[in-house]
């Protein structure tokens, strides 16, 4: 069978059909993206199917973008299913950012989930109602096959109480006033490569998901102990265009100053990060590029914050054996990894330079030098493939 793993955003639509086999979801045999989706320009379709590459420019005037985002889909899924590249669709398994209190496995999406999971929007205002939308979309468009929900927050829901308990009245903490953690899917991938290739995977492992989201996990037999984003994806890390943790104090001040909730989220998801204090780009290539010295500063403030925190998740966990990176800056950018393992060298982490400048990002790579007492890996996320062996399982295929 084929199950085709989707992560809907407010601007973009990613997807990948994986096929199982003996119960395995395996890498995908088509891949790729559409951008654009909330632009003035036509939104644009990119693809690859085995070694071949699909480009397709999406009409433009469409009254429902996303709508037609799934058409455009459909269309080349049932081209390349006609051309034997690939078995028809049989399951749609998608990312949902969050799952609350509510839901601690993959589960089948219905209407009472749906209703379940709107509860949820405003713990991730930026993600969760897009995530609706495309259960929702999907749903209707591919009637014929299951939905499944696959949660990011999953991953981190055995994380001990002091962890994720807020120093809050006990009241608030039954309304489901506490952290959750995020980047599940991401961390679950790489927890289980690493599995496969280090004997060190099930000892104190520290996950570094660096991209326009950003988060550390500190891990322990393979489950997550600790991680900086918490009660919304806004916690822990500088991030692209998201503050990281910050004084409450500071919002306090500015609601006393009369800012209201939508000006406030607006400065906190989408006006902060990389790009508030640069004034320049939440792309870390474009800032490194730049030889201003706010992109300067953008870089050292991320730098170090990822540091930083790498110090509370290592006490957290008593030491460190492990350290691996993934997202796109992680994967991507060869300078920021020699420069947090510098900053970690009093822990014993010792960086290999040639294996750090030539790792593609393309494959899992161990990166650290001879004499390293911590292993240092990037390890390639896919997310897809983690929500695509997810619904496998839950759907029952057989092994």
């Amino acid at each position: 069978m084929n199950i085709l793993a989707v992560n809907a955003g407010s601007s973009s639509l990613k997807f990948a059909v994986h096929p199982v086999l003996l119960g395995v979801a395996r890498p995908a045999a088509l891949v790729g993206s559409i951008e654009g989706m909330e632009s003035d320009e036509p939104a644009r379709l990119t693809a690859r199917i085995g070694e071949r590459f699909h480009h397709e420019v999406l009409e433009g005037g469409a009254t429902d973008p996303f709508e037609q985002a799934i058409a455009t889909l459909q269309g080349l899924l049932r081209r390349e299913s006609a051309g034997n590249a690939m078995q028809a669709v049989q399951a749609v398994a998608h990312r949902v950012v969050h799952g609350g209190d509510l839901f601690r496995e993959a589960v089948l999406v219905t209407e009472p989930v749906l209703q379940q999971l709107a509860s949820l929007s405003a713990l991730a205002p930026l993600h969760q109602p897009h995530n609706i939308l495309g259960l929702r979309a999907f749903g209707q468009a591919f009637a014929h096959v299951p939905q499944v929900a696959c949660f990011d927050t999953a991953f981190h829901v055995d994380m001990p109480e002091v962890e994720y308990r807020f120093a809050l009245p006990q009241a608030m903490a039954r309304q489901g006033i506490r952290r959750y953690g995020f980047h599940g899917l991401s961390y679950q991938y790489v927890a289980r490569t690493l599995g496969s290739r280090s004997d060190r995977a099930q000892a104190r492992v520290v996950m570094a998901h660096l991209g326009n989201g950003a988060s550390l996990c500190a891990m322990l037999d393979g489950k997550s102990q600790a991680t900086t984003m918490g009660f919304s994806a806004l916690d822990g890390l500088m991030m692209g265009t998201r503050s990281g943790s910050l004084d409450a104090g500071v919002l306090l001040h500015l609601q006393a100053q009369g800012w209201d909730h939508a000006q406030l989220q607006d400065l906190l998801y989408r006006q902060s990060g990389l790009l508030g204090v640069s004034g320049l780009s939440a792309d870390m290539r474009r800032l490194r590029d730049s030889d201003q010295p706010q992109a300067r500063l953008a870089i050292d403030m991320f730098t170090y914050r990822v540091t930083r925190e790498c110090g509370a998740m290592v006490a957290c966990i008593g030491g460190l054996d492990l350290l691996a990176f993934t997202g796109g800056i992680g994967e991507h950018d060869p300078v920021l990894r020699a420069a947090v393992c510098g900053r970690l060298a009093f822990l014993g982490v010792r960086l290999d330079p040639d294996r750090n400048v030539h790792a593609t990002g393309d494959q899992a790579a161990r990166l650290d030098a001879p004499d390293s007492s911590v292993e240092v890996w990037v390890v390639p996320t896919d997310e897809g493939r983690v929500a695509a062996q997810m619904a496998a399982t839950l759907l029952g295929v057989a092994a």
